[in-house]
């Protein structure tokens, strides 16, 4: 079910000074399907429970709640390892024990800023994440791959000083424990630096296709608009330069459909406003296209039973429903709920949350309310199932 969270922070503009270009050389001849292949990690997890054939001791550990996975992964490197590989999660699903929590990021009031909440567990317990590394960014990219949480780049003040960064961080949902009470010593534990992005970018497009993480567009380091795309692939912790877009693009968002990627929205420094074209990247051709009918400036998204859901900033009040098999589009009026807050923010659960949208209920009854909500205004929110 489609879920609008919260009403969301409003959109921060990072303020780079746009004074130069960044020349970028792009690596087109990459094959994304065989370059970045997910890889088997059985080896690494052999002889899981002695006196078990290892399918079934699999399916004893995908059988236990997540709340124990923290404590599972210290008994053995062979534990950790399998509760931390893609597997895990496949198994857990194949015997129907994926748990679905939203991941919301909120600004608290006061000096509290900005921290990681997480609701639609089953305890419906307030939890904490630990705080994120490095300084306050915004303009950064959040993206969830087997049960890990993944944030990227961003533009932050640091001290006074402005910069554009190149960094990626990863919080891993099933191998660590989510807090109740955050220890600010010990969060540098609960957080993963990575390899490092080619290219420094804010406000880009980010999404997950098949297993790999693509970043596109944005602004660099100097203010300057990018048509650069990268590619990562969490298992050989590698940023990969690829074929870039057509025309530079910022402000846009991105989402996987049918095993492709889609850029939408935004602007382009070759068009007047906003961008109404789509940009998508075959992965088993190497090769963009693009489709003319898109959406402009939308402030959340979220996929759904394989269609795009995605709310535009000039209207708050109704749901833009992209469908790839045909391209159409249509609208979905958004009810009033004795609110008149919009900036609403997308999440996806199986569980009712705040307002709920279903598209399988009857007609007249696919909204929804609910009491679970987060404790501040929304900025993102993903679904991870672990």
């Amino acid at each position: 079910m489609l879920a609008l969270v919260a009403p969301r922070e409003p959109f921060v503009q990072s303020q780079a000074c746009i004074s130069a270009r960044m020349q970028l050389n792009f690596s087109a001849e990459i094959n994304l399907p065989s370059s970045m292949m997910i890889q088997k990690q059985d080896d690494s997890y052999s002889v899981l429970i002695p006196g078990l054939p290892e399918d079934l001791a699999k399916i004893c550990l995908a059988l236990v709640p997540r709340s124990h996975f923290s404590f599972m992964s210290s008994v053995s490197k062979s534990w950790m390892a399998f509760i931390g590989s893609r597997e895990f999660i496949a198994v857990r699903k194949e015997i129907g024990k994926l748990e679905e929590w939203i991941y919301v990021l909120t600004t608290g009031a006061g000096d509290q800023g900005s921290r990681w909440e997480v609701l639609g567990s089953l305890e419906q317990k307030k939890r904490i994440l630990p705080p994120m590394p490095g300084p306050k960014k915004a303009g950064f990219g959040v993206v969830v791959v087997d049960g890990k949480l993944f944030v990227m780049a961003g533009y932050a003040a640091d001290h006074g000083k402005e910069f554009v960064s190149d960094e990626v961080y990863c919080y891993d949902a099933c191998l660590n424990q989510v807090l109740i009470d955050v220890d600010a010593a010990r969060s540098s534990k609960r957080w993963t630096a990575l390899a490092k992005m080619n290219v420094a970018r804010c406000d880009f497009a980010y999404a997950e296709v098949n297993g790999v993480i693509y970043a596109a567009g944005g602004f660099g380091p100097d203010g300057d608009s990018l048509s650069s795309v990268e590619a990562y692939n969490p298992p050989q912790n590698k940023w990969i330069l690829m074929q870039s877009l057509r025309r530079p693009r910022w402000g846009c968002f991105a989402c996987g459909l049918n095993d492709k990627l889609y850029i939408l929205g935004g602007r382009s420094s070759f068009t007047i406003g906003n961008s109404r074209s789509v940009d998508v990247y075959d992965a088993d051709r190497n090769a963009w296209e693009e489709i003319k009918r898109g959406c402009v400036m939308a402030t959340s998204h979220a996929i759904l039973e394989k269609r795009l859901f995605c709310i535009e900033w000039k209207n708050q009040r109704s749901l833009a429903t992209f469908n790839p098999a045909d391209n159409s589009w249509e609208r979905i009026l958004v009810p009033l709920t004795g609110s008149s807050s919009t900036r609403f923010c997308l999440g996806v659960l199986g569980m009712k949350q705040t307002l709920m949208y279903d598209p399988a209920a009857p007609t007249g009854c696919e909204w929804q309310t609910s009491q679970l909500k987060p404790s501040g205004s929304c900025i993102c929110c993903v679904t991870i199932e672990v």
